[in-house]
């Protein structure tokens, strides 16, 4: 169907297009009568304006395309909610692309949004090669959230992950356990520096031989499959940390599938905080990454770029910290140990 033109509004309203213009862009000098006049035909027309076109004759579109690894784990709908806030205070839209948990959905959505001419990138989790965000830096600002890069073309916003990884293993150390494994998140963003943050961790509290990472995938299925390995072994772990908020979620189903007791049998954390995690059901033992302020940082960082000119990277570090609740508790073998020696 037709979209209703400007010249078509004008003709309904008996005013000039230069009128109906003027009107679209909010200017000031049209008097009330005038402009209700407009409006009304606009209305009954179903006439939109064209902002692309606008936007595009300033060489700005003022739109923001961000880019998640994966729409159904909530820690992204969570940043989403600090990026749409500061961009909608700061006169920005931004479109969502959904990376489907693949380099290649990833690519395919910053090819689109570079295509739409979006002003910005904000990259969640991104899986992408650093090569190809400094070339999408090219043509758009780009920060990433959740994973480094060395680029001064990219911005970075980060969780403290040596810390994170610290306060867990400090947790579960402090309640007495000792076979802690470890849920990793495979190739996902920050994967990698959580598993050595754990590895170094149990290291440093003496605990180097019960080092033991499966390989998870970031998703509740991997966290189900990963805690079924770990229940496999002669000795099973008496606590699971796990990679994300998703992933201990799918290790507690399939502990209490085993007909074991979640914390007392086997203690298990997460990390993300998401809103999951404090479900009262759930009531999962996390560290919290302020979500919401890692897509605030990232936009102001992105505006920095296109309404301020910076042009050096700047990279946020922010610092976790760990949410005690149900689902870590003293381990009940230390406790039997303990019987022993009195």
């Amino acid at each position: 169907m037709a979209q209703p033109t400007m010249q078509q509004v004008a003709e309904a309203a008996g005013v000039s297009t230069a009128l109906v213009s003027l009107v679209m862009r909010g200017a000031p000098n049209v008097s009330d009568m005038r402009r209700a006049l407009v409006l009304k035909a606009a209305e009954e027309l179903g006439y939109r304006p064209n902002v692309l076109a606008r936007n595009l004759a300033s060489r700005r579109t003022r739109t923001l395309g961000v880019v998640v690894n994966d729409l159904h784990n909530p820690f992204f709908a969570e940043i989403i909610d600090g990026i749409q806030s500061a961009a909608e205070a700061n006169g920005y839209r931004i479109l969502i692309g959904n990376g489907q948990h693949s380099r290649r959905g990833e690519s395919d959505a910053i090819e689109t949004f570079l295509q739409l001419r979006v002003d910005g990138l904000i990259l969640a989790g991104a899986v992408v090669t650093e090569d190809e965000m400094e070339r999408a830096a090219k043509s758009a600002a780009v920060v990433a959230i959740g994973r480094t890069a060395a680029s001064r073309e990219i911005d970075t916003v980060n969780c403290d992950e040596s810390v994170g990884t610290r306060l867990v293993i400090d947790h579960l150390v402090g309640l007495g356990h000792r076979r802690i494994s470890h849920i990793d998140g495979g190739s996902g963003a920050g994967a990698a520096n959580r598993r050595l943050g754990y590895e170094e961790s149990m290291r440093e509290f003496g605990l180097g031989e019960f080092i033991n990472t499966v390989r998870g995938d970031f998703s509740e299925s991997g966290g189900y499959n990963a805690a079924d390995e770990l229940l496999t072994l002669h000795q099973r772990p008496t606590a699971i940390f796990a990679a994300n908020d998703l992933s201990a979620a799918g290790a507690l189903d399939r502990v209490e599938d085993a007909g074991l007791e979640v914390p007392s049998d086997v203690a298990i954390v997460g990390y993300d905080n998401t809103g999951l995690a404090a479900m009262h059901h759930l009531s999962l033992t996390t560290i919290n990454q302020p979500r919401g302020v890692f897509g605030r940082i990232a936009t102001e960082l992105i505006l920095e770029r296109i309404d301020d000119g910076r042009t050096t990277a700047v990279h946020h570090v922010v610092a976790p910290t760990l949410v005690v609740r149900k689902t870590s508790g003293p381990s009940t073998e230390t406790s039997r140990e303990e019987e022993i020696l009195v």
